[in-house]
C-alpha cells in the first residue's frame, strides 16, 4: 500500500487542483534555501510521486512566467527555473507567517481592538489578538490586558466554519503521516502538508492555543514537530546525485530557523 495515498487523495480531492500555487509551495518550502534554482527533471520527479502530470507542470511553469513568477533557462536539455526578483518578494511577503514558531507559553496580555483587521479572530465586531502582535495603526477603540475568562462557547465561534474545515483537513494530514518514508516520500510529504498549511495561514487568522476549540491540538505546535521530523530524509532527497539530476547545493541556515525559537 502507498503510505502517501491518504495525503495525496485528500490533495487530489479538494477540487480542481492548481498545480501552479503547488509549484510555489515547493520553490518556498525546497528551492530557495538550496540556490534557489531546481530542473524540470527534479522538479517532475517530485511532483508526479504526489500524481501531477508532466504536461499539467508544463502549463503550470508557463502560467508562472507569464505572471512574472519564474525566469528560466536552458541548460543543454534540461530547463532550470527560479523564483523571478517579483516571485522572491512576495514569497519573502509571506515565509514569517508559514515558519513561524509556535508559541511555548501562554499569553499574558491581550488586545481588543476596534480596528478593522481581518486578518484577526473576530469578537462582537473587536479584533481580539495577543499584546504585541501585528495591527492596524490608529484604531478606533484599544483595550490591552489580562483574558480571565472565554468560556468553551465562545470558543468554538471564533473560527469561521471555512477555517475550521481547514485545520480539520490539516490535522487529518497530520495523522496519516507515514512513519518511516523513504526521502523522496518525506519530501513528497512536507510539500503537501506546507501546501495546506501555507493556504491555511495566508487566508485565516492564526489563532493562539488558548482560543482554539475544546479538543483541537496546536497546528502550529504539530506542524512543528511534524516538519522537524520529515526534513532531515526530505533534504537528504535534495542532496542526492540521481539519473538526470545533479545535487542541489547544500542548504543555507535559514532552513534552521523554520518553525524554530531562536536562529
Amino acid at each position: 500500500m502507498d503510505d502517501l495515498k491518504p495525503l495525496i487523495d485528500a490533495l487530489h480531492g479538494q477540487g480542481r487542483l492548481r498545480i501552479w500555487s503547488l509549484v510555489i509551495t515547493v520553490f518556498g518550502d525546497a528551492v530557495q534555501h538550496r540556490g534557489g534554482q531546481i530542473s524540470t527533471v527534479r522538479l517532475q520527479r517530485l511532483l508526479g510521486r504526489i500524481g501531477v502530470e508532466p504536461g499539467a507542470l508544463r502549463t503550470a511553469l508557463s502560467r508562472l512566467g507569464r505572471d512574472g513568477w519564474v525566469t528560466s533557462e536552458r541548460r543543454g536539455r534540461v530547463s532550470i527555473y527560479r523564483l523571478s526578483q517579483t516571485g522572491v518578494a512576495r514569497f519573502t511577503d509571506a515565509t514569517w507567517r508559514i515558519y513561524a514558531p509556535p508559541r511555548l507559553l501562554p499569553v499574558a496580555d491581550w488586545v481588543l481592538a476596534l480596528d478593522g483587521d481581518a486578518r484577526a479572530l473576530q469578537v462582537g465586531g473587536l479584533s481580539l489578538r495577543p499584546l504585541g502582535g501585528d495591527a492596524p495603526p490608529n484604531p478606533a477603540l484599544r483595550l490591552t490586558g489580562q483574558l480571565d475568562l472565554i468560556t468553551p462557547e465562545l470558543r468554538a465561534t471564533l473560527l469561521s466554519p471555512d477555517h475550521r474545515a481547514a485545520l480539520l483537513a490539516l490535522h487529518r494530514d497530520l495523522d496519516h503521516l507515514p512513519l518511516a518514508p523513504d526521502p523522496l516520500d518525506a519530501l513528497a510529504a512536507r510539500t503537501l502538508l506546507v501546501h495546506r498549511w501555507r493556504r491555511i495561514v495566508l487566508r485565516f487568522p492564526d489563532v493562539p492555543p488558548e482560543l482554539l476549540p475544546d479538543g483541537m491540538a496546536c497546528p502550529r505546535a504539530r506542524m512543528a514537530d511534524a516538519y522537524a521530523r520529515l526534513t532531515p530524509l526530505a533534504e537528504g532527497w535534495l542532496s542526492q546525485d540521481l539519473p538526470g539530476m545533479s545535487a542541489m547545493p547544500a542548504a543555507d541556515a535559514s532552513l534552521g530557523r523554520r518553525f524554530a525559537q531562536t536562529a
